[in-house]
């Protein structure tokens, strides 16, 4: 089974930076379009940022040139390069994997981790 293991969350002051990874196993990593997406309490999981197999890359509109998603195809690594962040930027942000095969989509989600910028 795939899975996703994020790291870096934490807590930050505002106009502070973090650095998402995720790592990818038992898959092959290279063939997925990888995604982050984010939750706060009481809303709506939306995307963050997303990056294809190709290296397409897609940015919600909060982000405003603050992020940078990347992705290490050798090291079965995503990442998000979060600068500026903002109060409103506090969620728990997931990582996820989707591939189409034979008219089937395939989604993976990690667990999560917790990203909290203080005022």
């Amino acid at each position: 089974q795939v899975q996703l293991v994020e790291s870096g969350g934490g807590l930050v002051q505002s106009g502070g930076s973090l650095r998402l990874s995720c790592v990818g196993s038992r898959m092959a990593f290279e063939v997925y379009n990888m995604g982050w997406f984010r939750q706060a309490p009481g809303k709506q999981r939306d995307l963050v940022a997303s990056i294809t197999s190709g290296g397409v890359l897609k940015y919600a509109d909060f982000v405003e040139g603050r992020f940078t998603i990347s992705r290490d195809d050798i090291k079965n690594t995503m990442y998000l390069q979060m600068n500026n962040l903002k109060p409103e930027d506090t969620a728990t942000y997931y990582c996820h994997a989707q591939r189409n095969m034979f008219g089937t989509t395939f989604d993976y989600w990690g667990q999560g981790t917790q990203v909290i910028v203080s005022s």
